[in-house]
């Protein structure tokens, strides 16, 4: 698989392969969901063990990368059906960047764009991506991000605070 290599301004500068983009630490173009259900309650998904890095850490439902040429809405639609076995409407909310070098050598250099979704379906979690879902207020989890911070994903813990304040003054 290939990611779509960009400038901080997410124009499109090339493409790599996905492994190798991620032993360089070349910035590029990612996404990531966020459900929530009736009660305004998150998602959150817990990585498989046997993920490349971050295995066995809670995060949010979906991250991936669009592929190249296609239209990145639809695609993570499709990852969140493919992880999570949940299908439901997206917006785009925001985007950050962020950077980060994991124990293994890999880093993630991404600019994430940041949907959400509303649904109250019971997710059918790909065991190749996630061991374990839940259902948990903002409240609740940001005092336990605070509590407990490596439970949890960096990109989860970056970009929370934002998701919060989006989630409670926009959805």
């Amino acid at each position: 698989m290939e990611v779509i290599l960009v400038d901080k301004n997410d124009r499109q500068i090339g493409t790599e392969e996905k492994l190798k983009a991620h032993v360089e630490g070349k910035l590029h173009r990612a996404f990531s969901v966020f459900i929530f259900n009736s009660k305004n309650e998150f998602l959150l998904q817990k990585r498989a063990a046997n993920k490349y890095h971050s295995g066995g850490l809670w995060t949010n439902p979906c991250c991936s990368h669009p592929e190249p040429g296609k239209d990145i809405k639809e695609e993570a639609k499709k990852r969140l059906k493919i992880e999570m076995g949940i299908t439901c409407e997206l917006e785009e909310k925001f985007s950050f960047i962020y950077k980060v070098k994991f124990s293994n050598g890999l880093y993630e250099n991404e600019y994430d764009h940041v949907f959400f979704g509303k649904s109250n379906e019971t997710p059918k979690l790909n065991e190749d991506e996630a061991s374990d879902y839940r259902w948990v207020g903002s409240e609740e989890l940001g005092k336990d991000i605070k509590k407990n911070p490596k439970k949890y994903t960096y990109w989860l813990i970056k970009c929370i605070n934002e998701v919060i304040e989006t989630a409670n003054s926009s959805y």
